[in-house]
């Protein structure tokens, strides 16, 4: 591998977007005005990479996209195979609905994991993750690196910690949610929004200045141009002056 240095450019960047949530919070309603959006102004179609048995296709009255459906089998492989196949065909617009079966699915990471651990004389899931890990890290490389925008729904688990009450009685305490994956997950998105059941989506994580911090309720068209132009618009760089 050959080192080079050269100047930082948004110039050819693409949307990596994460939508985190319960079942009704409006991932994929959400997903989809996203993706939509993005399509219009990138002059290319919306391709829907469906894990939910065609759930997606409901609101093909409201959205005009096609679908890759991933059913049966969430092996990592075929989200890989999935993406390659949506490039080759010229989507530039992608989403994922939804990440999470590629790892608590059939044939998901910790099903392969599972079974191969069962199949192993020692019974050891460590040695069981040595051969899954490559893996995951292959469809994290994939999504990280596909040549088009993406959208990503992760379904969320509620995490809680269980403390003392005013009467020393132990009590569990809701600390918030997680995406359904691999911990650190979050970490490949430019952004990352947990939905809630009142279709709010709260910026958790983001590298767009205009959304940090930001709580925004039934994210629409808004919310996708704000995406657009941080992620497609390159400003003149400003001249450096000592004061």
């Amino acid at each position: 591998m050959k080192l080079v240095i050269k100047k930082a450019s948004k110039r050819g960047a693409r949307l990596r977007l994460g939508l985190v949530g319960p079942a009704g919070s409006g991932k994929t309603w959400t997903a989809l005005e996203v993706a939509s959006r993005f399509a219009q102004k990138a002059g290319s179609r919306v391709l829907v990479i469906d894990t939910e048995r065609e759930s997606s296709a409901k609101y093909a009255d409201h959205f005009d996209f096609d679908l890759c459906p991933i059913n049966d089998s969430y092996h990592p492989q075929h989200y890989i195979d999935a993406l390659a196949l949506g490039v080759a065909a010229g989507y530039r617009v992608i989403v994922v609905d939804s990440l999470s079966h590629a790892w608590n699915g059939k044939d998901g990471a910790l099903s392969l994991v599972d079974n191969a651990t069962k199949r192993s004389s020692s019974g050891n899931a460590y040695m069981a993750w040595r051969d899954v890990t490559p893996l995951h890290n292959a469809l994290v490389d994939a999504l990280t690196g596909v040549d088009a925008h993406l959208i990503v729904t992760l379904r969320a688990k509620t995490e809680y910690v269980i403390e003392e009450d005013e009467r020393g009685k132990k009590v569990p305490r809701r600390i918030g949610t997680a995406p359904v994956q691999r911990e650190g997950l979050d970490y490949e998105f430019d952004v990352v929004a947990d939905m809630d059941r009142d279709n709010t989506a709260t910026i958790g994580k983001t590298r767009c200045p205009p959304l940090a911090r930001k709580a925004i309720p039934l994210p629409g068209q808004s919310f996708a141009d704000t995406l657009w132009e941080w992620v497609t618009v390159t400003k003149p760089t400003l001249p450096v002056t000592d004061e």
